[in-house]
């Protein structure tokens, strides 16, 4: 197939490497100039699950792609997500396929206004991903990749997609009830990137400190409020628990939102996870404390350290 990774960050980059080596057709789009031009002059290097490797992928900005593809994966951060479907409208069919894994809430609002539903499938990753340089990524994960269909029509095409995820190594599965594992996702986020944000700290350390269940416990009844306004039922202690597991099989990884806001200085996507629970408090008529402090604190961070939203 003719892919395209639009964002082609660390996970991206790592997706992205994988369908390739599975001999698929495979075009990696990023705006960050450095990242591009080392990929392009020496190749993208990533470090899977400990074993390392180098493929020539051929790299661009969104404005300069002149194919069209089958599929294009999406993993921008949340708030990039509108902006590069705007820049690369002129690289899609109205057939291409779009599989969004994004982190957060409310994206397939934002995949609709550019795309035909029919197009679009939804799912979530907890694999996880980092850039050592650019140009050089590492890759690490076993889970699955849970994909759905948002048209009912679809599944066939989403089940397709599954297929050539799990040819590649990276655990396609159908899910039925992606809704489900997004708020779960979420959770995941809107627990360990920013408890690691504000205490700056490793998954592994966070795990270790005497009050990780007790804020892990605050925030998810907070989410399970919110998921229970889209039909969803998060079972708290489970979801701790389940939390709690990860940490353990994650180890003394950084998260993405650490990687963003306290190595690299960049704007982070938090008003899509806790912020967005916050809001949908006011809007529904729940309380969200912890969530709108959560989201404060962050945004206080990004303001001292001079980083624009």
């Amino acid at each position: 197939m003719k892919i395209a990774i639009a964002g082609s960050g660390a996970l991206g980059s790592g997706f992205g490497f994988k369908l390739f080596q599975a001999g698929n057709e495979v075009t990696l789009i990023d705006t960050w100039p450095d990242h591009v031009e080392a990929i392009n002059t020496n190749g993208l290097e990533v470090d899977f699950n400990g074993e390392k490797g180098t493929e020539k992928i051929p790299a661009f900005f969104p404005q300069d792609v002149k194919d069209t593809f089958d599929v294009v994966f999406v993993f921008t951060k949340s708030m990039q997500l509108a902006n590069m479907l705007e820049a690369i409208q002129h690289t899609l069919t109205e057939d291409t396929k779009i599989i969004c894994l994004l982190n957060g809430l409310g994206h397939k609002q934002t995949l609709a206004k550019y795309i035909p539903v029919k197009n679009i499938f939804m799912g979530t990753t907890v694999w996880t991903a980092g850039i050592d340089a650019p140009g050089k990524v590492h890759f690490m994960g076993q889970g699955p990749v849970e994909l759905q269909n948002i048209d009912p029509n679809e599944k066939a095409a989403a089940e397709e997609l599954v297929e050539m995820m799990a040819k590649a190594g990276l655990n396609g599965q159908y899910s039925d009830n992606v809704v489900f594992s997004t708020w779960r996702k979420a959770c995941v986020n809107g627990t360990l990137n920013v408890l690691c944000s504000i205490l700056d700290c490793d998954i592994e350390e966070l795990s270790k400190t005497e009050t990780c269940r007790n804020m892990m416990t605050s925030i998810i009844t907070e989410f399970s409020l919110g998921a229970k306004v889209e039909g969803v039922t998060l079972d708290v202690t489970e979801t701790v628990d389940y939390l709690m597991d990860l940490c353990g099989k994650v180890g003394p990884h950084y998260p993405s939102m650490h990687q963003d806001l306290i190595q690299n200085h960049r704007p982070t996507e938090v008003d899509y996870l806790n912020g967005a629970v916050a809001k949908m408090g006011k809007e529904h008529g729940f309380d969200a404390p912890t969530c709108q402090i959560i989201t404060d604190l962050i945004h206080a961070k990004e303001d001292l350290l001079g980083i624009k939203r």
